[in-house]
């Protein structure tokens, strides 16, 4: 039977006039289930009719619903999920007579209103959205009426705090409008259980439809080596020569095939995007840190086919409409599994087409971690779901939700309606108490004798924090070389690291902070050869299960080529995997080499420990988060042991070591055979109070308890003092749960400290290997050729030699004339008097001007000492002409600092302005402590 064939007439009728007389398989499982009034997860490849799926029998069903008031909610991750599933459902809406709108923040105050007066048949919205309409009077009375929600991209919000969270706004939704029809959309999953009860909570079944549709699927690893042309090319980018064949390939397949390029990074995006426009391709750039008008162009020239390719992250993951596409090319490796099958699912829509994506690995690590991730893509392992279970924070925003719905609610059943979701099912009533006696605390609701009832404070905290995604403040960042902006850097960054003298890499360079002055952060180019950056943001994590399939690789290799030489190796290595040969000879050479220096390989049941006097590297494949917690451990003892701090670099494959004292590997190998798996995890607890990282998770939990204000000023507040008085409150258990399920996997790492001490896992010592120190060095694959010290001079000297000065005699006292610097004579000279007693002042300091213009009788101490000081600008013009001025223009130099400057009698003028270069950046760093 065509299932078609189970819809009303006017659907079956337009079916066949938009050409779709067979449903595809996820339609013909979803939509009898559907009608059945069943709760459904249907999990299906984007471009396999899973949206048609769960719309066309929920149409079918509001075509028989009379009254007035929402039927059905469509709930989305994303605006831009809204705009364009609005355009989607526009055809349907005029030909069945139903009423679609959308609701979120961007809608108009005038479309709020009308849909309060006149709800829609369907309503498409986000988590967010629904939190606002259960707390309105109208608004909620309009959803008495729902029966049905529709969670688009659940797999998007299952991982996420939001998950939780829509997860208690469907129960709260069932105390309006009683038990409702659940339906999840979702990518394909590696743990579709956990979603479906996140859809449908403790008490309700759910009909789990796997519609993995047979897509052909067409994965390939490549790692270009620069040929000639690209060393020309990289002169011309301004680029190394490897980032320019990098460049090359994309462009070649961009030529080739439309193409959506993804990154694991903004900066990334931004890098790439600058160098293929300098060649003149057709490539735009899209990221979250754009912005609306901006994505929605690239999108829509995109689609019309005005590009060729667009540059994009995470967000372009999602269903969002583009057009056809006809390749995915993944920059770096993806990192994860699910997030290949997302990005490379974006190409070659429709039944029986073939999606095809090309992974362009910068590095042997990268190389490696892309075969394992794209084999892992085509047999179907994924990662599992890890859904948030009880999050504090979560809890706290939803309980004054509820207050705010009834005016007052009993704790227990508050208690009840949270319960009844998924990652609240094992919340206890004390844990609950907790939460409401910090909420009792701020004010924001009363409890009274077993009943919550809300206060006015309670409503600007819950419309404060109508999202669990953190809100995050950008800052500007300015270059003081070229006095131009490079970018924004995000509240994280300030709070936790930002100070002067740190570096970071932005623009595909490396910068150092001189000053922090409110909204903005200054900053100048360095050239430091070989260091990692102490900022260069947060990875997407790679998981144990893909870390430790690299260590499985580098095994094999080994084996091969100890037992049957180099192109036995090549030769596995392309049975096995979806790699070109170039990149395969990579990665084979990697290994040779650690073979040839007499180091060990490094694997899955391999641990090694290398040390070059104060670098150390501890060769792990466990993956981000387990090295992470490994490594956080270790650094905590030695810390204590060596009394000073131990820098500490992770990546999936190894932890490195900057210690302040030389260690031998094998003293480091004792110090990890003394300790155990229950010892790690208290040291952790105790370490991590003490870390940027706690200090900033522990900020935003206590933001969303309404404990700190968001526009927090951090410069006055004493965090330390703050984060001491939360500590032991639901606050602090929650930003140590958090940091546990997104960062550290102390179970992971413990388990793998149990084996190597128990000698299941290997451990061998050796001195620094070519494995251990060709470490990924977060963010530095984009960097560009290192800041050449004379390019930086050059940069300061066009600025000062176009800044503007005043020219004041201070002989005649009538003379003044505003120019830019490259323009004043050698010997400036008064065209009034012919004195050369000429000040060299800049723009700001015509106050000056009139105080040295005043009588003396008339002039306090404070105007004596800046007509002094004047004088001495003067004298130094006169003495010294146009270097002087040219001294004097820089920022922060006054006449005492300039003349320290000039007399030192350069014998080039490289030095000159290096050391203006020094005088700036000192002023910047010491200015806050100077007098006013």
């Amino acid at each position: 039977m065509n299932v078609f064939d189970l819809l009303s007439p006017t659907i079956r009728e337009n079916l066949q006039q938009m050409g779709f007389s067979e449903p595809t398989l996820p339609q013909r499982m979803a939509i009898p289930e559907i009608l059945a009034g069943n709760n459904v997860l249907l999990i299906a490849p984007t471009g396999s009719g899973k949206t048609e799926a769960a719309v066309l029998p929920v149409l079918h069903n509001i075509m028989d619903i009379d009254g007035p008031g929402i039927k059905t909610l469509y709930i989305t991750p994303l605006r831009a999920l809204n705009r364009d599933m609005l355009r989607r459902l526009e055809e349907w809406s005029d030909a069945l007579g139903v009423k679609i709108a959308v609701r979120h923040g961007d809608t108009t105050k005038g479309e709020r209103a009308s849909q309060s007066r006149s709800p829609p048949d369907l309503l498409i919205t986000t988590p967010e959205t629904l939190q606002v309409m259960l707390t309105g009077k109208r608004l909620r009375s309009n959803l008495k009426s729902v029966r049905t929600v529709i969670v688009d991209e659940i797999h998007e919000l299952a991982s996420s705090k939001r998950g939780s969270q829509l997860a208690v706004l469907l129960e709260r939704l069932v105390e309006v409008a009683g038990e409702i029809q659940r339906i999840g959309l979702s990518a394909t999953v590696g743990s579709p259980e956990e979603v479906a009860k996140l859809l449908t909570g403790m008490s309700r079944d759910c009909r789990i439809l796997r519609a993995d549709v047979e897509r052909l699927v067409d994965f390939r690893v490549v790692a270009p080596r620069p040929g000639r042309g690209d060393h020309a090319l990289a002169g011309q980018l301004g680029c190394e020569p490897p980032l320019a064949a990098h460049i090359s390939c994309i462009r070649d397949l961009v030529r080739l095939k439309k193409s959506l390029i993804f990154v694991n990074t903004r900066q990334a995006a931004e890098v790439l995007g600058f160098r293929l426009k300098m060649l003149g391709e057709p490539i735009e750039v899209h990221h979250g840190s754009l912005s609306r008008e901006a994505r929605v162009d690239a999108e829509d020239a995109f689609k019309r086919g005005d590009l060729r390719g667009l540059i994009c992250t995470s967000s372009m993951e999602l269903g969002i409409d583009i057009g056809d596409v006809e390749h995915v090319i993944q920059y770096s490796s993806p990192r994860e599994v699910s997030r290949l099958i997302q990005r490379v699912g974006r190409s070659g829509h429709g039944i029986g087409r073939v999606s095809s994506g090309t992974i362009l690995a910068t590095c042997p690590d990268d190389i490696a971690e892309a075969c394992a991730i794209a084999r892992r893509a085509s047999t179907g392992e994924l990662e599992e779901v890890r859904i948030h279970e009880t999050p504090l924070d979560v809890l706290a925003n939803q309980l004054i939700g509820l207050s705010l719905d009834f005016g007052e609610i009993g704790i227990e059943r508050a208690f009840e309606i949270v319960k009844r979701s998924y990652p609240f099912r094992d919340l206890s009533m004390d844990e609950m108490l907790s939460v409401l006696d910090v909420l009792r605390g701020n004010r924001l609701c009363n409890v009274e004798n077993g009943i919550i009832k809300r206060r006015r404070r309670g409503w600007e905290y819950y419309f404060e924090n109508l999202s669990m995604i953190p809100d995050e403040k950008r800052y500007d960042v300015y270059d003081m070389v070229s006095r131009r902006q490079i970018g924004t850097l995000d509240e994280a960054f300030v709070v936790s690291f930002a100070s002067p003298g740190a570096t970071f890499v932005t623009r595909g360079e490396i910068w150092e902070i001189v000053e922090i002055e409110d909204d903005t952060i200054k900053v100048v180019p360095i050239q430091r050869s070989g260091e990692i950056p102490s900022w260069s943001g947060e990875e997407i994590p790679v998981p144990y299960g893909v870390a430790q399939e690299v260590g499985e690789i580098r095994s094999h290799l080994a084996r091969e080529l100890e037992e049957h030489g180099e192109e036995d190796a090549i030769r596995w290595l392309l049975a096995r995997y979806p790699v070109d040969r170039e990149a395969a000879e990579q990665l084979v050479d990697q290994i040779k080499h650690q073979i040839a220096a007499g180091c060990a390989v490094p694997d899955d049941k391999t641990v090694t420990i290398e040390s070059d006097g104060s670098f150390a590297v501890i060769n792990s494949c466990i993956g981000h988060r387990a090295n992470d917690a490994f490594g956080r451990a270790i650094t905590a003892i030695l810390s204590t042991r060596f009394g000073s701090s131990v820098g500490m670099e992770i990546d999936p494959y190894r932890i490195q070591l900057t210690l302040p004292k030389r260690m031998l590997a094998e003293e480091l190998l004792n110090v990890i055979s003394d300790l155990s798996s229950a010892q790690m995890k208290v040291i952790l607890e105790l370490s991590l109070k003490n870390t940027t990282l706690f200090r900033w998770k522990m900020i935003h939990v206590a933001r969303k308890f309404g404990s700190l204000s968001k526009d927090i000023d951090y410069e006055r507040v004493s965090l330390v003092r703050v984060l001491g008085v939360f500590e032991n409150t639901p606050m602090y258990r929650e930003a140590i749960r958090e940091i546990y399920q997104e960062r550290l996997d102390v179970d992971t790492a413990g388990n793998i400290l149990d084996r190597m001490v128990s000698g299941e896992i290997q451990v061998i010592t050796c001195d620094l290997s070519p494995i251990g120190s060709s470490g990924r060095g977060g963010g530095r694959d984009l960097i560009s050729p290192e800041y050449a010290d004379a390019a930086v001079i050059e940069l300061l000297k066009n600025r000062i030699l176009h800044d503007r000065v005043i020219l004041f005699c201070v002989s005649c006292k009538k003379w003044r004339s505003l120019r830019e610097v490259g323009r004043v004579p050698d010997r400036p000279e008064c065209p009034l008097c012919g004195s050369r007693m000429i000040a060299a002042l800049k723009p700001w300091e015509d106050e000056e001007i009139k105080i040295v213009r005043m009588p003396e009788e008339k002039k306090s101490a404070e105007d004596k000492r800046r007509t002094k000081r004047v004088y001495r600008n003067a004298n130094l013009v006169l003495s010294y002409g146009k270097t002087a001025a040219i001294a004097l223009a820089s920022r922060g130099l006054g006449p005492e600092t300039a003349a320290r400057v000039i007399k030192k009698m350069h014998s080039d003028e490289l030095e000159f302005y290096r050391d203006i270069l020094r005088a700036e950046r000192e002023y910047a760093r010491t200015k806050r402590f100077w007098g006013d």
